[in-house]
């Protein structure tokens, strides 16, 4: 695990295979404290081979060899070298059979990478490099095989044998043991094959495809939880319509299964066939799952099945090429959520995500484009840029092409590139050829790391009736990216007259009158588009629906976004348009804080306020969103020269202001609100809840009782955990008596439910009161907490690091106990160590004083002896 001069892997270096290995036989012998795996593999020297007469060389980490066959004949010591990472045989011929017999040690497996043990049950996690963990192999995705399993094990312990593709034969053994045969008709690299052994209780469905094929469905349960799977099949019938109507794909295999463990470093895995699930996405049941819970169950369902496709039947020539798979999955994944919630809404989470995770990203140390050009760990590169930015990538080229083109293009790169490991390149060839459009410069998105920077100012001729907006784009340097290139994007623009309507569109030029919103194509470092026949001097709404992952920069007036907060018809720009006015006004309030002056409350946004509480709007969803202020992470990059202390003073003196003045209207909107019954998940009650919950949290800042007792019988006696955690957070910020009493009581209500347990800690890591350090640093040490759970680490630590205010302590206590942490952390789990320490490595964009103090805690954990790769790789760029 030592840090001592990682390797860096390059693409320009990538050459193929010097073998291909066609068949896989794997025999799993399951027993109390180790696994004996015995591999088969029929290997090909790759007739692309640059290295004729190259021995071969195997990937194997944590293996402990018993035995190696050639064509049946053993090997002595003499005729392989074995190291830590690598199995070398030198002198083999073209075509062979390589047997090799290794031990391993699942329950002694802390990094949940290979084969490990959760709770009571073994399972596998094998992308990116942990098939390597299991036996001898070419672990890399251009390796494509035919897979077959055998597994043997005790009956009673282990009843459900699982593995990839369909179901041979099984039998039982002596000894009160079994045995099972899978067989996976599909070739597939070795980073999607996975295991299963355990006791489950078991939720069977059925669904028959477009061509009227039964397809078995197996939801397995970690024992207790039968209760909290239905919804997850649910969503597993509704992914699987989907994409047959929306992509003309179909289901291949005879059962699909999907596995919940409670110990796992990700949100799920798309092994075919066999998806290996963390409970958080899978378990649901009114009492202990909120709206949001239950909506990103079906999002990660849906992702992990739409990878059969696009990730499993085409996958990676690369890790390189992680985007192709991740990013591709994304975007079907939340077209998906568009449809089946709120497509504004959903939109409008997607960019916050966004601009609080991945622009951050693209502006710090570890910036890398969606396809990198390096790595030393490439765990390190399971980024929002790959995903979240890859995805904005591929909308950005459905919007250009059009969907019915897209669809088109979608469907030649399925029929192609079916059962092949390929690259971007190909991916954006088929769309270039589908469309006949040239897309040569779109590439640079796959190339060019960091976000692109959109200048827009606008002028209006009266007299010629010509609106001309000019656009400017650029690019801030990157690591290693100094001098950017100008990028090919959509640009969806409209314009509102003053009576809040859309205009009709037409551009000098151009013949076509367009309704609504005008998709234009940016290409140049400047351009200018002139629409004529404005009677009018518009607003502009620019972006719609965040049409390119850009920031952009536009004088508007406060009035102007006022305007557009009321009325744009495209939800994305209404809610930017409440972002930027709040930030206006909290910029206002800070610096009158930070000169001594009295702060006052300014009328266009109480006014503002009072419109969207006042007037009936259907979407309750997204009236919760235009009402909520931007974070305090977000804030920071907004407004310059200013203490985020004070900044956050500016934003709090603003709610509560804003509560206090409307305090009748946020009451009489919570009572409207408020539902009776039973809960039923449903995306029009789910935005009653969640509006109901945002008066509530602004109520609790005008201080008066009857409001701290609403939210402590929310806490304590809602009915559904959605309600229960609204009365939490409103009470989370308050140094009542209440807050401890109710988290008090929900602890000792929900302290054998581990998801819940995990909202418990949340909850206290992302409080801003002043003990809140304090309070992680107990939490740490109570038996609630298992710091070799990636669970509880992400919910404890991970929000805390994530407390812009609390994290950011001007002494510097926030970054020690983040260090502290990793150091602890990296000696079991280095993936989930180099998750934690990224909050660390922001020093440069922060005062003198915290930045000095974060530097210490990443120099003081470059100099630890035993830092693990992942972690090394992050602190060593951070401070260059």
């Amino acid at each position: 695990m030592s840090s001592q001069n990682p390797q860096t892997t390059y693409l320009k270096a990538y050459t193929p295979p010097d073998f291909l290995i066609e068949k896989v036989h794997l025999h799993f012998d399951i027993q109390d404290d180790q696994t004996i795996v015995k591999s088969i593999l029929n290997i090909v020297r790759n007739p692309k081979t640059k290295h004729a007469g190259a021995p071969l060389i195997l990937d194997g980490e944590e293996l402990k060899l018993q035995a190696i066959y050639i064509d049946g004949k053993a090997l002595t010591e003499n005729q392989f070298e074995k190291t830590d990472t690598h199995l070398t045989i030198k002198n083999v011929s073209d075509q062979f059979a390589l047997e090799t017999h290794v031990v391993i040690f699942p329950k002694k497996n802390t990094s949940l990478m290979g084969l490990y043990q959760s709770r009571n049950n073994i399972c596998t996690q094998c992308e990116a490099e942990g098939f390597r963990r299991i036996t001898y192999f070419l672990d890399r995705p251009d390796v494509m095989s035919y897979f077959t399993t055998t597994i043997s094990a005790d009956k009673k312990k282990y009843p459900f044998l699982l593995s990839n593709g369909n179901l041979v034969e099984e039998k039982n053994l002596e000894h009160d043991r079994h045995w099972v045969h899978w067989k996976d008709p599909s070739k597939k690299p070795c980073y999607l094959f996975a295991l299963v052994v355990g006791d489950f209780d078991l939720i069977t469905d059925k669904f028959v495809t477009m061509k009227k094929r039964s397809v078995d469905l197996d939801l397995y349960l970690e024992k207790g939880f039968l209760d909290q799977g239905a919804h997850a099949m649910i969503a597993l019938k509704k992914a699987m319509k989907w994409d047959e109507e929306k992509y003309g794909r179909e289901y291949d295999l005879d059962r699909y299964m999907i596995v919940a463990v409670s110990d796992f470093n990700m949100g799920a895995m798309e092994n075919k066939g066999l998806n290996i699930f963390n409970t958080k996405y899978i378990l649901a049941k009114p009492s202990t799952a909120t709206d949001t819970d239950y909506i990103n169950i079906e999002r990660v369902i849906a992702h992990e099945y739409f990878h059969n496709w696009s990730g499993n039947r085409i996958t990676c020539r690369d890790w390189f090429q992680l985007t192709l798979k991740e990013g591709l999955t994304v975007f079907r994944d939340q077209s998906f959520t568009e449809d089946t919630t709120s497509k504004g809404v959903a939109r409008i989470d997607v960019v916050n995500t966004l601009r609080n995770h991945q622009f951050p990203e693209d502006a710090g140390p570890m910036a890398h484009p969606i396809r990198p050009d390096s790595y030393m760990k490439i765990d390190n590169f399971y980024t929002v840029t790959v995903y979240e930015k890859g995805a904005e990538v591929i909308r950005m080229v459905k919007t250009l092409l059009s969907p019915s083109v897209f669809r088109k293009g979608m469907d030649l790169y399925f029929s192609r590139f079916d059962g092949q490991a390929v690259t971007t390149d190909d991916f954006i060839a088929v769309m270039q050829e589908a469309s006949g459009k040239d897309l040569s410069q779109f590439l640079r998105w796959y190339n060019q790391a960091g976000t692109p920077v959109l200048r827009v100012k606008t002028h209006y001729d009266a007299n010629k009736k010509i609106f001309d907006v000019i656009i400017k784009q650029s690019c801030p340097p990157t690591p290693g990216q100094e001098n950017k290139l100008p990028m090919h994007m959509p640009f969806a623009i409209g314009l509102v007259g003053a009576d809040c309507v859309d205009l009709d569109l037409q551009l000098q030029g151009e013949n076509e009158i367009t309704k609504g919103t005008k998709i234009l194509e940016l290409k140049k470092p400047e351009e200018t588009f002139t629409f004529i026949n404005m009677k009018e001097d518009p607003t502009p709404s620019l972006l719609r629906h965040f049409s390119a992952p850009v920031e952009l920069q536009y004088n508007y007036t406060n009035e102007q976004l006022a305007l557009l907060l009321q009325c744009d018809s495209d939800a994305f720009c209404r809610w930017e348009a409440g972002q930027r006015l709040f930030v206006n006004m909290i910029e206002i309030v800070a610096k009158d804080i930070a000169a001594k002056k009295t702060p006052t409350v300014n009328l266009l946004l109480l006014d503002s306020f009072e419109k969207l509480l006042s007037k009936p709007m259907q979407d309750k969803n997204l009236l919760a969103r235009l009402l909520v202020f931007p974070s305090l992470k977000y804030l920071l990059t907004r407004i310059q020269k200013i203490d985020l202390d004070i900044i956050y003073q500016a934003k709090v003196f603003l709610e509560n202001a804003l509560a206090k003045k409307l305090e009748t209207l946020w009451f009489s909107v919570l009572k409207e609100n408020q539902l009776s019954g039973h809960y039923k998940f449903d995306i029009n009650d789910a935005g009653h809840r969640r509006l109901k919950n945002i008066c509530l949290y602004y109520l609790m800042k005008t201080s008066e009782k009857q409001y701290v007792d609403i939210a402590y019988h929310e806490a304590i006696k809602a009915n559904n955990m959605t309600d229960q955690l609204g009365g939490l957070v409103a009470l989370n910020d308050h140094d009542v008596p209440q807050r401890e009493e109710a988290l008090a009581a929900f602890y000792h209500q929900y302290q054998h439910e581990p998801l819940v347990v995990n909202k418990w800690l949340t909850l206290q890591a992302s409080s801003t009161l002043p003990n809140t350090i304090e309070a992680v640093k107990n939490l740490i040490h109570n038996n609630a907490f298992d710091i070799k759970n990636p669970n509880n680490v992400f919910a404890l630590l991970v929000t805390f690091g994530e407390n812009t205010l609390r994290f950011n302590e001007i002494n510097g206590a926030g970054y020690q106990l983040l260090a502290d942490q990793v150091l602890v952390i990296d000696k079991n789990n280095p993936q989930v160590a180099a998750r934690i320490v990224q909050p660390l490595t922001h020093w440069k964009k922060l005062d003198v004083v915290r930045g000095a103090l974060m530097k210490a805690e990443l120099t003081r954990l470059l100099e630890s002896k035993k830092l693990s790769g992942n972690v090394f790789e992050i602190v060593s760029k951070s401070l260059l």
